[in-house]
């Protein structure tokens, strides 16, 4: 929503467009130089590797992400056509300095039409961002990117990230075989490359929802004391935990919003654990023990502080998607095939809405 009177026209996918309302989005005004540069130096150091060990694992790392994209598009249905893209593995500083750019494209707009000179809330917003981005430098296995460019004479949208030291720190850690380890997390990562360049709608259909969701409301604090108490004591679903807490905070279009983008994300990852189950088998040796040991990772016991973090920044709720997600293509997959299940690609309307994710036969009914 503008902060001003101006109405703004809804998209057919139900959000705002975002570059109606980049004046107003909040990531515009934040430093994300400094957030960077500052969430360099509070990153903590990786496991230690001699060069040979280092240089091994980014070569086999590389050559994953390229034989992870056969057996995904096979098993996906989602050929693009396009030539497969070189992956870009990173040490956990080159990682901030990359996602700090992609927040800033995300978050803010055209790259060229964002402020310069942020001033001291944009140094504040930056110094906050910065702890976000140490932190989860150290907790990212891998992502496909699809707000920043693909290398350079590719035609794909975004580009694939590999954390080196971080993939390397998990496989110790679990006591798994490296390089079996090592395709299985690209088989992940790369289902996330194959569902957007295959569908390139969703690129838009993420940036008109974080558009609306980083947008500035212009209530002033009585108003949104008075819709918080509204919510509280009306019966409409809120999710748990800090996302639950967020919703308390939005404007009904941007809690709609954050309703959609928690769908696409449950879709996506779920999306992606099933390929990553379905392809494994005949692709990872080990597959087996390693879902065992990684599944027991995601649930295992944190320190106090860690489950602090994890609480504030969602990555709990993220875990949640993971679940929900993989349950509801398991079932979807098993009663249709996967040929019908990929009708959930063809636009915003035929998304699983919030009621449909834990009960796939009422996305069944609806859409097949």
């Amino acid at each position: 929503m503008s902060t001003d009177s101006t109405s703004t026209e809804i998209s057919p996918s139900g959000a705002v467009p975002a570059r109606a309302l980049h004046a107003d989005l909040v990531g515009a005004r934040i430093d994300w130089g400094l957030a960077a540069g500052v969430g360099k130096r509070l990153s903590r150091p990786g496991p230690k590797m001699t060069s040979y060990t280092r240089d091994a694992a980014r070569a086999e790392l590389a050559d994953a992400a390229v034989r992870a994209e056969g057996p995904v598009r096979e098993v996906t249905g989602l050929a693009d056509g396009l030539a497969v893209p070189t992956a870009r593995v990173l040490d956990r500083d080159e990682w901030i300095d990359a996602a700090a750019l992609s927040m800033r494209s995300m978050l803010s707009g055209a790259l060229d039409d964002a402020d310069p000179s942020p001033g001291l809330s944009g140094r504040i917003g930056g110094l906050q961002a910065s702890g976000l981005l140490a932190f989860l430098s150290s907790a990212i296995l891998g992502q496909y990117d699809p707000f920043s460019a693909g290398p350079e004479g590719s035609d794909d949208p975004g580009v694939l990230m590999l954390v080196l030291p971080n993939i390397v720190g998990v496989e110790r850690s679990l006591k798994v075989v490296p390089s079996d380890f090592r395709l299985w997390v690209c088989l992940h990562e790369v289902t996330h490359r194959v569902q957007f360049s295959a569908n390139p709608w969703l690129r838009d259909y993420m940036l008109d929802n974080i558009a609306v969701l980083t947008s500035e409301t212009g209530e002033s604090v009585g108003e949104l004391a008075g819709r918080v108490t509204d919510m509280l004591r009306g019966d409409k679903p809120r999710e748990k935990g800090v996302i639950g807490a967020m919703q308390l905070l939005q404007s009904p279009e941007q809690y709609d919003a954050l309703n959609r983008m928690l769908m696409l994300g449950t879709l996506l990852e779920g999306h992606a654990d099933h390929v990553m189950d379905a392809v494994g088998p005949a692709q990872v040796p080990t597959v087996a023990s390693i879902r065992a040991a990684f599944d027991k990772r995601r649930t295992g016991p944190r320190n106090p502080v860690q489950r602090i973090i994890r609480a504030l920044i969602g990555m709990d709720a993220k875990l949640a998607q993971y679940i929900r997600g993989k349950a509801f293509v398991d079932e979807v997959v098993s009663r249709v095939g996967m040929d019908r299940f990929n009708t959930i690609w063809t636009s915003a309307e035929t998304m699983p809405l919030p009621d449909e994710i834990d009960e796939p036969a009422k996305w069944i009914a609806r859409v097949l």
